[in-house]
């Protein structure tokens, strides 16, 4: 035995052209509340369809309670009695009252009879303050009251699970925080549950841990306040601070400068950055990489030029890192370059050491919206 709820090993799923889910391995416990975040096809709403069966996996396995539940022969009609869904557009029987669609599923699936299942309906509505809707139709409720009507139809089955897939995405804003509320409710009544979300204030403040999605996997997870405040890789801190992300790659002496002169710009102009902030970069872009690191590097060189752009501060965080043995451009003898990088960069400061594959030196700098910064 595991211990448990769910468990995910080597999970795979491919569609024709795409396979947004690689490898995925992780576990969730009984009372865990996980929120779900990462770019858009990440993968995140297609994990939480295999968990519930709606789509077979390509390979791998899910187990809950230490059974493979994607299994062949596995019921999936008998698994989702156990793990409810909830969709960004509510799904309710639109030719049925409230109350009837939360009555629909106990009584033909869990054997309620019709008062215990109208009883327990009306309880849940009474807790999500709904009672007084038990014989509206869903296209007299606005959106977050139908979405609130979504979420007690998935409490009347019981589950042992429940799975929310961008529950607000289709709200007005007025109406979110009404669902968020009840999804709070359900969470501090210690539910366990998986939520897919962008809203990452959200998701900071209702989970107990964090699961960062990217290439093709759990790239990174932890509580909360690790993974919003210190994340320990890099694209999950891109991610979390909204930056955005320009790589030049220049490996022989005769490279397209004009071209990349063009793309910095067109960086800039893309991300709305500040004219002097783009005029900088493509300073400092000139006299590094052409005055002050291709006439000391080797035959072959080799320079990953790096750009982390922040649009709230105005600020560009830039990584340069360049082949050949260890050495400080900043110790150059080209006083002229040095002096106009100066007066564009803070923060100047150079190591050494790299991840697999990248060159070894490394100069790193900021630059800011001077009006900002001033």
């Amino acid at each position: 035995m595991s211990g448990a709820l769910l468990r995910i090993e080597h999970l795979k799923k491919e569609y024709p052209g795409v396979t947004p889910l690689k490898d995925v391995n992780v576990s969730v416990n009984e009372g865990d509340v996980i929120a779900i975040i990462g770019p858009s096809g990440c993968g995140k709403s297609t994990l939480l369809r295999q968990i519930n069966q709606m789509e077979r996996s390509t390979a791998g396995k899910i187990f809950f309670r230490d059974e493979e539940i994607n299994a062949p022969g596995c019921r999936a009609d008998l698994l989702r009695q156990k793990i409810g869904m909830i969709f960004q557009s509510f799904n309710l029987f639109p030719h049925l009252t409230v109350i009837e669609n939360i009555m629909a599923a106990p009584t033909a699936l869990l054997g309620l009879s019709r008062q215990e299942a109208y009883d327990s309906a009306k309880a849940l509505l009474a807790k999500v303050g709904l009672l007084q809707k038990v014989f509206s139709y869903p296209d007299e409720l606005s959106g977050g009251q139908q979405q609130r009507i979504a979420i007690v139809r998935a409490l009347a089955m019981k589950p042992e699970i429940l799975l929310f897939d961008e529950p607000t995405s289709a709200l007005d804003p007025a109406m979110v925080g009404e669902v968020e509320a009840v999804i709070r409710q359900v969470a501090e009544s210690g539910a366990t549950m998986m939520i897919v979300t962008h809203d990452m204030m959200f998701a900071r403040r209702i989970s107990n841990r964090v699961f960062y999605m990217d290439e093709g996997g759990v790239y990174e997870e932890g509580p909360p306040e690790e993974i919003f405040e210190r994340p320990k890789r890099e694209k999950t801190r891109q991610f979390i601070h909204q930056l955005k992300v320009l790589t030049l790659s220049i490996e022989s002496r005769e490279f397209d400068f004009i071209g990349c002169h063009t793309e910095i710009e067109a960086f800039g102009r893309k991300n709305d950055a500040p004219q002097d902030v783009v005029q900088s970069l493509l300073l400092l872009f000139e006299e590094i990489v052409t005055q002050l690191l291709l006439p000391l590097l080797p035959e072959t060189p080799c320079i990953l030029w790096n750009v982390e752009y922040d649009p709230k501060e105005e600020r560009a965080e830039v990584s340069v890192r360049y082949n050949g043995e260890p050495f400080d451009v900043m110790e150059s003898d080209n006083e002229l370059s040095l002096r106009i990088v100066k007066g564009c960069a803070e923060n100047i400061r150079y190591e050494t050491g790299t991840g697999e594959g990248e060159p070894a030196n490394c100069l790193r700098f900021a630059v800011w919206h001077r009006a900002v910064h001033d």
